[in-house]
């Protein structure tokens, strides 16, 4: 980055500013995503959209979306460092830009990420503000804004799924606070992402992850907490 000025040599690592949607927010997506992968990746692609894939080398953006893939929070002073941070700690990971994209929001980043042979793609929105809302994953639509508590469960698309799903949450006392449910086809995977008040307990979210019809449960706690 050497002969280029960036945001953070402006006002500092601290995520402030008119440029919170290049810094603030691109940290949460990269932290979300990293929930939904289960760690920080070995590698990942990043594809810059819109107004980012303009921007994000001046405002910052890839320092940022690389400190939240490794899990700093939006005020770490690490994030100043977080390209070199990351060659130091071995993680692979590749920009492309895509600058004009008219079904994508603005501020939208794709991350593919890896990690152990896993592989997922993410796809965050950068809404302004630090605030974030994770529009896909693998695919699916998911639009949630990682300030809930929040369920994705993968699941055969059998009847009576969404009212078994919600009389168990109901156990744990929590409400809803959304729930969406997208499907590749009629009798095909479904995905529901369910955002709730407050968490649920391990035995609860054993106990979804035991049913036959269910592929994969991620569990992703408010990632500010």
């Amino acid at each position: 980055m050497a002969g280029k000025s960036s945001v953070f040599d402006m006002i500092g690592p601290v995520m402030i500013g008119p440029s919170s949607s290049h810094t603030a927010g691109v940290v949460r997506i990269a932290r979300a995503a990293i929930r939904v992968l289960g760690g920080t990746p070995d590698e990942v692609s990043i594809l810059f959209y819109n107004s980012f894939a303009r921007t994000y080398e001046g405002h910052g953006s890839d320092r940022a979306i690389i400190g939240g893939l490794m899990d700093f929070k939006t005020d770490d002073e690490r994030i100043r460092d977080a390209l070199e941070i990351a060659k130091e700690k071995g993680l692979k990971y590749h920009f492309k830009s895509i600058g004009n994209s008219s079904i994508h929001h603005p501020n939208t980043i794709k991350l593919l990420l890896t990690k152990n042979g896993k592989s997922i793609e993410v796809v965050g929105e950068s809404l302004g503000g630090g605030l974030i809302n994770i529009a896909e994953v693998d695919g699916f639509v998911a639009n949630f804004s990682a300030q809930a508590h929040t369920l994705i469960i993968k699941a055969k698309d059998v009847s009576g799924a969404i009212a078994f799903i919600s009389s168990v949450i109901a156990q744990e006392k929590t409400n809803i606070a959304t729930m969406s449910v997208s499907r590749k086809g009629k009798n095909d995977l479904a995905c529901h992402v369910i955002e709730m008040d407050s968490g649920i307990a391990p035995i609860t979210i054993e106990y979804l992850k035991s049913l036959p019809w269910i592929n994969e449960l991620i569990y992703i706690p408010d990632i500010d907490l």
